[in-house]
């Protein structure tokens, strides 16, 4: 199980990355999304993507970040930050692979300096400035089995694949 936990989001300012990193969660092999903030309207575009396009995805507002940190933890869990202060990926990744129970944290704007204490990996994905949409996209397609070729139960709306032009099909 992999889900993310978005913190530091500003609702007036972090909406449409915010849905962004859920959507890119969401098709590349995460469960679920976080988010620790109060904001209905991200949460009710990721749903609706989900109920149309398909498979089991939940969203949740409103959540303490560090409240939902320590009970991921006490529920066996590991706990990664995404960071380009952190280790390389390909250093950790094989290690983060073997882990049943993932939250992956990424963070809008500056993060809590306690929260590299209570992370069990901070992994950079570059130790480069960069989106925080990328670098969860990167580490999901490292750590997620299969997240390229994922099939999505449930679908109302089905794209397929095209050299040119577009194919979609509504189920």
């Amino acid at each position: 199980m992999i889900v993310v936990l978005r913190i530091g989001h500003r609702p007036q300012r972090d909406m449409r990355v915010t849905t962004h990193v859920g959507l890119t969660a969401r098709a590349l092999g995460a469960d679920g999304m976080y988010i620790a903030a109060d904001d209905r309207g991200v949460v009710t575009s990721i749903r609706d993507v989900a109920d149309r396009f398909g498979g089991e995805f939940f969203v949740e507002d409103k959540v303490g970040w560090n409240s939902c940190i320590k009970r991921w933890k006490q529920d066996g869990g590991v706990v990664v930050h995404l960071t380009m202060f952190g280790l390389n990926l390909p250093d950790v990744e094989e290690e983060i692979r073997t882990k049943e129970k993932i939250l992956v944290i990424v963070g809008a704007e500056k993060v809590p300096g306690d929260l590299y204490q209570m992370a069990d990996y901070n992994v950079a994905v570059t130790n480069q400035p960069h989106s925080e949409i990328a670098g969860l996209a990167v580490f999901l397609d490292h750590i997620a089995p299969n997240a390229l070729h994922r099939e999505f139960p449930g679908a109302k709306v089905r794209v397929y694949p095209n050299a040119c032009g577009k194919t979609v099909e509504e189920l």
